[in-house]
C-alpha cells in the first residue's frame, strides 16, 4: 500500500502532477499510459488526479501546452542575449539542443509518434512548431527576403532541429549538445548567408 500523498497546495499539486505526467507519458506513450499509471507515479489516488484533470486527454494536453511553452522560451531567451545573426543562429540551436538533453521525455511527448498518429494533438505541436518558426523568422534578415519566404525558411530551420535531435537522441554514443549545436548552427548560417533576397 502506498503512503498517503503529502497535501500540497492545488496550484503545487497540479504542476507536480503535470510533471510526473510527463515522465510517464514520454516513457510509455499516450495510449499505453492509464491515468492509473500517472496517479502511482505521483503518489495519489485517481480521484485526486481527476480533481485536476477531467480525462487522459484533458492532462496530455496540458502536458503537451506546457512542454512547448518551455521548449519556445528557452529559444527566445537564448536569442534575445544575442549580439548578431550569427550569434542568433547559435545561441538558438544550443538551446534547443541543451533543451532536448535535459528534457528527453518532453521530446518525445511532443515530437513522438503517438502524438502525431492523433488529429488533435498532432494539431497541437503544428502550433508549437508555428510559434517556434514565427519567433525564428523575425530574427532572419536578409535582404529582399519576403515574410512568407522567412516563416518558410524558420518552419525548415525547425526541422531541422527536430530531425538532428531524433537521430541524436537514437545514437548511444551521442556527442554533447553544444557540439551537435555547433555543428548544425554552422551548417545554417552557412545556408542562410548563401540565400538571395
Amino acid at each position: 500500500m502506498r503512503p498517503p500523498a503529502t497535501r500540497l497546495p492545488a496550484a503545487r499539486r497540479r504542476q507536480q502532477l503535470l510533471e510526473v505526467a510527463l515522465q510517464v507519458f514520454g516513457e510509455r506513450g499516450f495510449h499505453p499510459t492509464s491515468m492509473n499509471d500517472v496517479a502511482e507515479a505521483a503518489g495519489v489516488t485517481k480521484p485526486v488526479l481527476y480533481q485536476h484533470f477531467r480525462s487522459k486527454r484533458d492532462l496530455y494536453r496540458e502536458v503537451l501546452g506546457d512542454v512547448g511553452d518551455q521548449l519556445l522560451a528557452a529559444i527566445t531567451e537564448a536569442t534575445s542575449t544575442a549580439g548578431s545573426p550569427q550569434q542568433q543562429v547559435e545561441l538558438g540551436f544550443l538551446a534547443y539542443f541543451r533543451w532536448v538533453a535535459a528534457n528527453e521525455a518532453a521530446f518525445r511527448v511532443l515530437f513522438g509518434g503517438g502524438t502525431r498518429r492523433d488529429e488533435e494533438f498532432a494539431g497541437m505541436v503544428v502550433l508549437v512548431e508555428a510559434a517556434i518558426a514565427e519567433a525564428i523568422a523575425a530574427l532572419i534578415d536578409v535582404p529582399g527576403l519576403d515574410e512568407g519566404a522567412r516563416r518558410r525558411l524558420a518552419h525548415g530551420l525547425v526541422g531541422l532541429a527536430e530531425g538532428a535531435s531524433r537521430t541524436w537522441m537514437a545514437d548511444a554514443d551521442r556527442e554533447e549538445p553544444e557540439v551537435l549545436a555547433r555543428l548544425i548552427a554552422d551548417f545554417a548560417w552557412n545556408g542562410l548567408r548563401g540565400i538571395r533576397g
